[in-house]
């Protein structure tokens, strides 16, 4: 009877090594099955939430306990206040790896350079790799909106058919009334992924809120084969998809989603951001990946169709909605957002039916572009910076409108030089457009009298009645309904500008 009073006190033992309540409604639930490998981590508070500098967040496999994954949040997401580029180097030829037989993964591969040329990014900021892209990503590792904070694990860390639990530190999310002190192993947040992977590959659904084959559109990306030779269907739900998608070497691809106003991809992704390697020399070479600033980026992907969909950037500054490097790329009912360029097209792109909005510059790229009943829109200044080259048509528009949204004054487009490299060949052509705040001269610089900017039956979006073109650039030229229309004809037909492809017409 000596220890009595040692069995009395504990269930007040226990109680006091109990971990205080979460405060928070999770997702995954604690306890949940069938979760998808690419989910991610959110929390929902009942006020806004803040996210902290310093603690981890941290997976473990349930079973070994070992750690899976960690997110340091004393490191920096990346860089923002100014881009910064390191000495010129030799140029690669052919700097990335479009060969592979497997897909470099956060797990197995440690963040570097696939040219060979520059050493490894400095652990600074965040990084993660994407679709199989060493150079890496900067990312943010918590995203909070309104009373919700989603984390993102690094990429392609989660298995089919395992057991994972999460630890967050406290100070890792604050929110006012300091209700939330992070969450513990004895929190038991538990969820078990789906035991195998989807087996049909023809059709693969994404969801964001877990009822598909995949959360994420990357998910279902990082799934399809390279190169395959069969199409497949992704289906993206309604929803908002906050993340930074890269594919490369995809074919044969369909991403559709649910309509513009109810399918939004988009990621606060930039230039600063994510600049492209500090000592590789990119964004002028054939063979070579552009940039990593866009928030929506497809690298040397064929046969591709994008469609009920908007794609967007989320921060200011030169980024891209959407580019795009590869071959038959068709978009159908397409909104891009980007700010200043919106678009950037290399390879032979159709769009049809399209949205897009950006700023000076809003199409760029050195590839071939076929829009047709599109409507574009920017904040004043250059439509495109053409930039194709001799025997590759350029920009081609036709039943399209043009204007600017915010009442300044736009201009079809320039060709001047960018950093010594010159583009006698570059080509911007309308047919049957409407147009609405274009200065008079259409085109604010035309560096070569071989430029082909052509005009044909431009109409004023207001009035719909031609507009003034006596003032129009020395080197543009307006088309002849009678001389010149062969010329017309062909510019009318994708195949004469996208090498020979004659792409599906909605209409």
């Amino acid at each position: 009877m000596k220890n009595w009073y040692l069995l009395a006190a504990l269930p007040f033992m226990a109680a006091c090594n109990q971990a205080p309540p979460v405060n928070a409604e999770l997702f995954p639930l604690a306890g949940a099955e069938n979760v998808n490998p690419d989910t991610h981590l959110v929390l929902t508070f009942s006020e806004a939430p803040v996210v902290g500098d310093s603690g981890m967040v941290r997976i473990f496999d349930a079973e070994t306990h070992e750690l899976i994954d960690s997110l340091d949040l004393s490191i920096p997401a990346g860089p923002t206040k100014s881009r910064t580029y390191g000495p010129e180097c030799d140029y690669t030829k052919v700097p990335y790896d479009y060969t592979r037989d497997r897909m470099p993964t956060n797990k197995d591969t440690r963040p570097g350079t696939p040219s060979g040329t520059a050493e490894p990014t400095p652990p600074e900021y965040q990084l993660n790799i994407i679709g199989g892209f060493t150079d890496a990503f900067h990312f943010y590792p918590i995203i909070t909106k309104g009373n919700v904070a989603t984390i993102y694990p690094h990429n392609n860390m989660l298995e089919y058919g395992k057991e994972y639990y999460v630890t967050i530190d406290k100070g890792v999310i604050n929110v006012p009334d300091g209700s939330f002190e992070g969450i513990a192993k004895e929190h038991r947040w538990m969820f078990e992924t789906k035991k195998e992977a989807p087996v049909a590959m023809d059709t693969l659904v994404v969801d964001a809120t877990g009822n598909g084959d995949f959360n994420t559109v990357q998910g279902a990306l990082d799934f399809i084969p390279d190169f395959s030779s069969e199409q497949t269907v992704i289906l993206v739900r309604p929803g908002d998809y906050e993340e930074l998608v890269y594919a490369r070497d995809k074919s044969n691809v369909k991403i559709k989603g649910a309509g513009m106003d109810q399918t939004k991809v988009h990621y606060a992704n930039n230039e600063v951001f994510n600049p492209h390697p500090l000592t590789v020399k990119t964004n002028e070479w054939p063979g070579t990946f552009p940039s990593r600033r866009a928030a929506f980026m497809l690298d040397n992907c064929h046969d591709v169709v994008l469609e009920d969909i908007t794609i967007a950037t989320d921060l200011r500054g030169q980024a891209e909605g959407l580019l795009l490097n590869g071959d038959r790329i068709a978009l159908y009912r397409v909104h891009i957002i980007g700010s200043g360029d919106a678009l950037q097209a290399n390879g032979t792109i159709y769009m049809e039916a399209c949205e897009m909005d950006g700023g000076g510059d809003t199409i760029l790229g050195r590839g071939s572009l076929f829009a047709y009943r599109s409507n574009f829109r920017n904040e004043g200044g250059p439509f495109s910076w053409v930039r194709n080259t001799a025997g590759h048509h350029g920009n081609v528009f036709v039943e399209c409108t043009f204007s600017t949204s915010n009442g300044r004054m736009a201009d079809y487009g320039r060709t001047h030089t960018n950093h010594g490299t010159s583009y006698p060949d570059a080509e911007f052509v309308l047919i049957n457009c409407k147009v609405k705040n274009i200065i008079p001269e259409g085109w604010s610089s035309i560096g070569e009298k071989t430029a082909k900017m052509y005009e044909f039956q431009t109409r004023d979006m207001d009035t719909d009645e031609l507009v003034d073109v006596s003032k129009r650039h020395a080197y543009s030229k307006q088309l002849d309904a009678v001389k010149d229309a062969a010329m017309i004809a062909d510019y009318q037909n994708p195949a004469f500008v996208l090498k020979g492809w004659m792409p599906m017409r909605i209409e």
